[in-house]
């Protein structure tokens, strides 16, 4: 029989590794801008965390692994669920990301309202950034 997610011993984890062209700086980036520890450094290879949520920071491999070439060349695409959207966006705009607080908005969804907007960081990845309503089972 096959075991859920759910039923998994220890639960689950998911995260993601970014690709930047430059590891220490973009550490040095994400902690500023949204409050990111780090967990361990490897040089080209970091491991960071925001509130307990874990993400990695990786350079460029010759296995086809890339940061964006440009902002608006997507990846991935970095979803955040926070208290406070506003703040959080608010903090990465002021250490330098791109967006606009005025692109934050309230959206009816069938749960209910869910703020959100976002932001692109230096190194080019696309952030959106909500409220915690879409984590709960409708």
């Amino acid at each position: 029989m096959e075991r859920s997610s759910a039923e998994m011993p220890g639960g689950v984890t998911i995260s993601l590794m970014l690709a930047v062209p430059d590891a220490r700086r973009a550490a040095a980036w994400y902690k500023e801008a949204l409050g990111a520890e780090e967990l361990w450094n490897l040089g080209s290879v970091i491991g960071l965390t925001i509130s307990g949520a874990p993400f990695f920071l990786h350079e460029p491999t010759a296995q086809g692994f890339h940061a964006p070439q440009s902002p608006g060349d997507t990846t991935v695409r970095v979803e955040v669920m926070v208290d406070n959207p506003d703040a959080f966006v608010a903090r990465a705009l002021e250490a330098g990301a791109t967006g606009s607080l005025n692109d934050i908005h309230s959206h009816e969804r069938p749960w209910g309202t869910h703020r959100q907007g976002g932001f692109t960081d230096p190194f080019g990845h696309s952030w959106l950034v909500g409220d915690k309503s879409p984590l709960r089972r409708f």
